[in-house]
């Protein structure tokens, strides 16, 4: 004799089947609910432990000019061709790259943070207190009271955080944006303080031009120092005549560098007083962990269905 099965159809087992899923769901109800508003306590105790975190940011505008050897071979390649000196060229690299590329350097981050004396309150900074104006610092990190690191790390790590720690967290505090068509870069920093974000993004352009022109005065001299050994000492018209003109171009330079206020960016929109957190998302995050407890809490429910069944 056939099977009920049988006689409803090769669907009904599958169809029999899911009326018995949602059976099993629906009977587990209190289970997935219960998951399901546990995850959802742990979301928002979760969410409201997170620090605010605040973001200032400016937009800069890149000063014209090559600067460097890769200005002085376009300009002077030709006679040099002929006078029989070959000039390094540096084409495809502009001022603005080189100097994004300082900003996210290791040294420059280090530096930075060194000659401000900022470290403790760049990496244990923890929570920013409106009322008083006060910045907290993880305890678990630094020790306020005596001014000194208790991180407990594992070798080759040490208490106090080391280049590398730092730049990791540096790449991930300073955000740079350049508009390929308008050549404006967008310099933001994130912190739990929105002072100390607006007043280190600040120091940080200003620190940032300084370096650049730092640089380039001191190759500047060099050349300056250079070329004039070489000019008193060349009796070649050809070769008076390039160095000359490399020398020119290289005090010109010289000069530049000295007098111009903002050397590789000038300031279009200055870093103001950060007022909204931009992080943490407390809403999603809350959505999210409760909408996993949702489906772990089906899951569970799942499992104690297949057990069943089998």
């Amino acid at each position: 004799m056939a099977s009920d099965k049988d006689q409803l159809g090769p669907g009904a087992g599958e169809e029999i089947d899911l009326l018995d899923l949602l059976r099993s769901l629906w009977v587990d109800r209190l289970l997935i609910g219960g998951v399901t508003l546990l995850a959802a306590g742990l979301s928002v105790l979760l969410a409201l432990s997170l620090p605010n975190i605040y973001q200032a940011s400016a937009l800069l505008q890149p000063q014209s000019g090559d600067g460097g050897m890769s200005g002085l071979a376009r300009q002077y390649g030709g006679l040099a061709s002929l006078a029989g000196i070959s000039l390094p060229s540096k084409d495809g690299q502009s001022k603005t790259e080189l100097a994004l590329e300082v900003l996210k350097s290791k040294k420059f981050a280090n530096d930075f943070l060194e000659r401000h004396a900022i470290l403790p309150a760049f990496y244990a900074g923890e929570r920013w207190d409106w009322e008083t104006d006060t910045l907290s610092l993880d305890e678990a990190l630094y020790d306020s009271d005596r001014e000194e690191w208790v991180r407990d790390v594992k070798p080759p790590r040490k208490s106090k955080p080391g280049v590398e720690e730092i730049h990791e967290l540096w790449m991930e505090t300073v955000l740079v944006a350049e508009d390929k068509d308008t050549g404006f870069v967008t310099v933001a920093l994130k912190h739990p303080s929105p002072e100390l974000a607006k007043s280190w993004l600040e120091l940080l352009i200003h620190d940032l031009n300084e370096t650049l022109r730092a640089q380039d005065l001191a190759e500047a001299e060099r050349a300056v120092t250079y070329l004039e050994s070489q000019l008193a000492q060349t009796g070649t018209t050809e070769i008076r005549e390039l160095l000359a003109g490399l020398l020119r171009s290289h005090m010109e330079s010289r000069m530049v560098a000295t007098v111009e206020k903002d050397y590789a960016f000038s300031i279009i929109d200055p870093p103001t007083l950060p007022e909204k957190k931009s992080e943490p998302n407390r809403a999603l995050i809350c959505v999210l962990i409760t909408a996993l407890g949702g489906v772990l809490g089906i899951l569970a429910s799942l499992l104690g269905w297949g057990r069943r069944k089998g």
